[in-house]
């Protein structure tokens, strides 16, 4: 089954300084039949504003994964870590046991825009932990490349959940696909750009879930980037 979900239904919140689209039910934002995928329960694309941000604020037990399209997003937790994100770059915080952060607009001039993604983990009560990786665009062009699991194979960044997400960079005769063992479902989020998803045409912002099928099959991309979720169902 496919089901397909278009950009312009997202959640929207502008608060000024903040602008956000909810691919799921978030914060003021309730919608019954989008309350998330499986374990995967937040796609939020984040626009902040120069020298704005979120304040110290706490999570317990999440995966959360920040993919950086634009600008730089600051980043300081409670475990003492500190960083300037940029494009290309993911950062994976699980929250186990409780962990306090900011995240904060590096720039007194420029945006960020950025993706927060937040997955249910599989243990609870974890020592929280922070990872970050680069992946420059050449290693996503015309391919998936795998950029969080939950043995952190192949370089990605380790998520506790039995999951995978992988990115890629697609444009003219660029073809990828993806094989969903029995049991799994798949989750396409599209960043940016056109593709077309098992026969069907997306585009920025919008996304398809995949059940009981045997593969993701993405074509006809047009300076797309995507994320594509593996996920237990």
């Amino acid at each position: 089954m496919l089901q397909v979900r278009k950009s312009a239904d997202r959640g929207d919140a502008n608060h000024g300084w903040l602008h956000s689209k909810h691919t799921f039910s978030f914060a003021d934002y309730r919608d019954p039949e989008h309350t998330g995928f499986g374990p995967l329960l937040v796609i939020n694309e984040d626009r902040v504003a120069p020298g704005q941000g979120f304040g110290t604020h706490g999570h317990r037990d999440m995966e959360i994964i920040s993919y950086v399209l634009d600008g730089a997003l600051e980043h300081k937790d409670s475990m003492g870590t500190g960083s300037v994100l940029h494009y290309g770059d993911v950062q994976r915080m699980s929250a186990g046991s409780g962990v306090r952060h900011s995240e904060f607009n590096g720039s007194r001039s420029e945006p960020v825009h950025f993706l927060q993604i937040w997955i249910e983990p599989n243990v609870r009560g974890i020592a929280p932990s922070y990872e970050e990786k680069h992946f420059a665009p050449e290693t996503k062009q015309g391919k998936l490349r795998l950029i969080a699991s939950n043995d952190g194979r192949d370089g990605s960044v380790l998520i506790h959940q039995d999951a995978a997400i992988f990115a890629a960079i697609l444009g003219g005769g660029d073809k990828a696909s993806h094989a969903l063992a029995p049991g799994r479902t798949g989750y396409v989020h599209v960043i940016r750009g056109e593709v077309t998803v098992n026969g069907i045409a997306l585009g920025g912002g919008d996304a398809l879930k995949l059940t009981g099928e045997a593969a993701i099959e993405l074509a006809q991309a047009t300076d797309a980037e995507v994320l594509v979720f593996d996920l237990p169902y």
